[in-house]
């Protein structure tokens, strides 16, 4: 890894700290227009979700009243009741995905894998500037905010399940990540500017509680009137 990857994750607890850990959870609180949009409001208000570090595995328990948990892999999603017996599954979920709009509803299965690829990503960011087949370059400086920042363009290997191959991460001058942009190709390629904030330490590692989710408009500027997606983490715990 080059300096700078190497000092932002130093910012946020270093790599040798992160790589004791196999999961990472907690309790969420979400908001935001995307839910009701999708037909799905309410069924994950309020979850505990676990994601693996060492693998592309997440899970959130419970997921409303449809599931006792959900099951999210690289190419497979599963609802599970409460003795671990499959309710519902689907091989290769973003097939399913074909021809959707920001406005085309979801089924139960849609909402986890959309969940399940999302937790998974954000919990593990920064560190997976460091997976296999990542990489990155510097975009070079960015002001937002009153501070000017630095912007990363990231690209995802398709061993990976992400939003889209092509994303970008944002740090600021104390390294720490303030913003990831990305488009959700399994909603129309729906461009996103999020925001996170409100850091703690939990077991030597940086991670931010409160994430905010807009549209990204063509100039890189969010829509700052149109909340897409809140997410606010409380009891978080490293294992």
């Amino acid at each position: 890894m080059k300096t700078l990857v190497q000092d932002i994750l130093a910012a946020h607890g270093g790599l040798d700290m992160w790589r004791r850990f196999r999961h990472a959870s907690a309790t969420l609180d979400q908001g935001g227009a995307l839910w009701g949009l999708k037909g799905k409001a309410g069924v994950l208000d309020r979850t505990t979700v676990t994601v693996a570090t060492d693998a592309q595995w997440a899970a959130h328990a419970p997921f409303g009243e449809v599931a006792a948990r959900s099951d999210f892999t690289t190419r497979r999603i599963a609802l599970l009741d409460a003795d671990e017996r499959v309710l519902d599954s689907l091989d290769d979920p973003r097939r399913s995905f074909a021809g959707h709009t920001l406005e085309t509803p979801w089924s139960d299965l849609q909402l986890a894998f959309f969940a399940g690829c999302a937790m998974w990503t954000y919990l593990n960011t920064p560190f997976l500037l460091a997976w296999e087949g990542v990489e990155w370059e510097d975009a070079g400086a960015w002001d937002e905010n009153g501070e000017t920042w630095r912007k990363l363009i990231v690209r995802y290997p398709a061993s990976l399940e992400v939003f889209s191959e092509v994303q970008a991460i944002y740090v600021g001058p104390d390294l720490l990540v303030r913003r990831l942009d990305y488009d959700v190709e399994i909603a129309g390629h729906t461009p996103g500017a999020h925001y996170v904030s409100d850091y703690t330490t939990v077991s030597g590692i940086r991670i931010p509680t409160k994430r905010r989710i807009y549209p990204r408009q063509p100039d890189g500027q969010r829509v700052a009137d149109l909340l897409v997606v809140s997410i606010d983490l409380s009891d978080i715990r490293l294992s």
